[in-house]
């Protein structure tokens, strides 16, 4: 029986809420786990440094393929660590340049999988929150210094804040501390608002950041749906479950002896706006017409 060796760099909490939609995609390509698949689990738990000495373990175990998600670090060291052994990565940061791939069409090498794209639509992001509340002057930018993309986020969502009209104060925070610290700052600043970006260790804290911007009362604007529907206000980015789902095809494509090298990187199609609008209520916020008719799902 083959056998996926799977690494992620944050926990299986985590990864939970995404298992099903690997699950859907591989038995689409013919795999059913269990049955004519196994899976080796590794977890970072958030602990980056880990990642090495995690994917040298699968790679001696001669496992089939490996796939590597949980942000861009798992893929960069299961890269760094075997040329042969077959790799489907699940990334929101640009593969390009990040350098797991050379290209996007014919990625060539063992590489291959599913761009999310998530680290790259902050502009976007400004622009919604500017329309939620125009009087916001400063609006925060938080980003995880310890994410690969971290720099090319705040360096987006500073140049798009000029294009949107407001002054964009960068934060960073690699621990749940530094999270709450970032509030208080935001507070101290007169911030208006607050735009949070992509990262693994921001996502599986959603519950810290709800309950902070509850407390500040302060409209914080996420990548993920997944922070909205714990309480969050909303979210703006791609379709994290249905690029897990393409990721498990992949896997199942390379199982039955396609190369990764002829697979082109699978980038979204779609973009969902996700809107609370009993968080907006509690904010005492109007939610405008016009964000209610983009909405791709409001929850009451």
């Amino acid at each position: 029986m083959p056998v996926i060796g799977f690494i992620h760099g944050a926990s299986p909490s985590y990864f939970a809420q995404w298992a099903d939609a690997v699950r859907e995609g591989l038995e689409q390509a013919g795999y059913v786990e269990g049955r004519n698949v196994a899976t080796e689990y590794r977890w970072a738990d958030g602990q980056y440094d880990r990642l090495p000495a995690l994917v040298a373990d699968l790679v001696e175990r001669r496992v089939a393929v490996i796939f590597a998600a949980g942000g861009t670090d798992p893929a960069i060291a299961a890269r760094a660590a075997t040329a042969n052994t077959p790799i489907v990565f699940v990334s929101a940061a640009d593969p390009m340049k990040t350098g797991l791939v050379a290209s996007l069409n014919l990625p060539g090498g063992n590489v291959t999988g599913v761009s999310l794209l998530a680290s790259a639509l902050d502009a976007k992001k400004l622009s919604v929150m500017r329309e939620l509340v125009p009087k916001a002057l400063i609006v925060g930018v938080l980003v995880n210094p310890n994410y690969p993309a971290a720099k090319s986020q705040a360096d987006e969502a500073q140049e798009a804040s000029g294009r949107v009209g407001v002054q964009a104060l960068i934060l960073r925070a690699g621990t749940e501390r530094e999270i709450v610290l970032a509030f208080e700052r935001l507070v101290q600043e007169s911030a208006g608002a607050l735009l949070v970006g992509t990262d693994p260790f921001f996502n599986s804290r959603r519950a810290i950041f709800v309950a902070l911007a509850a407390r500040h009362s302060i409209p914080v604007i996420y990548p993920q749906r997944e922070y909205v529907t714990v309480g969050g206000l909303m979210s703006y980015g791609p379709d994290f479950a249905d690029g897990y789902r393409k990721a498990g095809v992949y896997l199942g494509r390379i199982l039955a002896g396609e190369k990764p090298a002829a697979l082109p990187v699978l980038q979204p199609t779609k973009f969902e706006l996700v809107i609370n609008l009993g968080t907006a209520k509690a904010l005492g916020l109007a939610m405008p017409p016009t964000l209610l008719a983009l909405a791709d799902e409001v929850i009451e």
